[in-house]
């Protein structure tokens, strides 16, 4: 039997190995890429995910049993938007703990729609510059038009930048070395020491992703990921362009609170609970600690331009 239980061990382990370097494989054949539109370079989206998501999305609602977008009582398409890193998952999830009968029309993907509908659109986007993961800003554009009439509404979720530059460097760096979908910090460290330990041991890579360089990604197709002065101006823009914008700090203190904030504006009701919603797993405000311990990145911090500060300043954080 122990031999039995440890195959058995063996073959799913392997199994997931295989799914997560399939996964890897599709991701790096469906990006995004350049074409030359009167000798200027244009980024265009890759049409056949564009594709993949239309039929799982049209797939979904014939098994709910509607044959075109749905729509009950006075609903607005939502698009529920954060940049890499800032908490999406999170709030995804309290929101299909809640959210009723409307969970359902939960998507993964942003798709546009011109009218209202009752669905929940999940997902990354820029609204000024291309970066790798994240819909093209000429998607976001459309999206921005559809709240600007009424029949949509856009929440976004945002983080302290820095926090979530930790996160995105630690993301991608296990992405490109090990071809899987990378953990949080939290999973990845038993400890704020061995990430410390790690960001000192692997700084200049650090400083690469963190100025945007295509290097960090080379032999990989597609953009490269956001500067960390773009995600800050990114930051901005949706914070000023959201019907809502909410921080994930301020889950971590009061979740039920900063959720009738969203649902307030989405008309909905939220289901009522005994039980406490549960918090975010990750630790806020994780750079100061860094700081401490990694003068390389202490450095950085402080060696910050002065348009960038005052951007991060402006969404009511603090560096020190």
């Amino acid at each position: 039997m122990e031999l039995f239980r440890k195959l058995g061990k063996f073959a799913r382990e392997y199994s997931h190995k295989q799914q997560e370097e399939a996964r890897a494989s599709i991701r790096d054949r469906l990006v995004d890429y350049v074409v030359i539109r009167n000798n200027e370079e244009h980024w265009v989206e890759n049409r056949t995910r564009l594709f993949i998501h239309e039929v799982r999305d049209s797939l979904a609602e014939i098994r709910m049993g509607h044959w075109k977008a749905p729509r009950s009582g006075n609903d607005r398409t939502a698009y529920i938007i954060g940049l890499y890193g800032t908490g999406r998952w999170y709030l995804c999830a309290i929101m299909q703990q809640t959210f009723g009968d409307r969970a359902k029309y939960i998507r993964h993907w942003l798709r546009f729609h011109p009218g209202p509908t009752s669905l929940i659109y999940f997902g990354h986007a820029t609204m000024r510059h291309v970066s790798r993961g994240q819909r093209l800003p000429s998607v976001t554009s459309r999206i921005l038009k559809a709240v600007g009439s009424g029949s949509a509404d856009l929440i976004f979720i945002y983080r302290h930048p820095l926090d979530a530059l930790l996160t995105n460097w630690v993301w991608w760096r296990t992405y490109i070395r090990e071809r899987r979908m990378g953990r949080s910090i939290t999973e990845d460290y038993k400890n704020g020491d061995d990430l410390c330990v790690d960001l000192e041991r692997d700084f200049l890579g650090f400083e690469v992703f963190a100025k945007g360089d295509s290097n960090f990604f080379a032999g990989l197709p597609g953009p490269p990921f956001l500067s960390f002065s773009q995600f800050v101006e990114e930051t901005e823009l949706f914070i000023q362009a959201s019907t809502t914008a909410v921080r994930l700090e301020d889950f971590m203190i009061d979740p039920r609170k900063e959720l009738s904030k969203i649902a307030e504006v989405m008309s909905v009701q939220l289901e009522s609970s005994e039980a406490p919603l549960v918090r975010p797993r990750t630790i806020p405000y994780r750079f100061l600690e860094v700081k401490k311990k990694v003068p390389r990145f202490k450095k950085f911090v402080d060696d910050l331009d002065a348009t960038t500060i005052r951007r991060i300043e402006q969404m009511g954080y603090s560096l020190s």
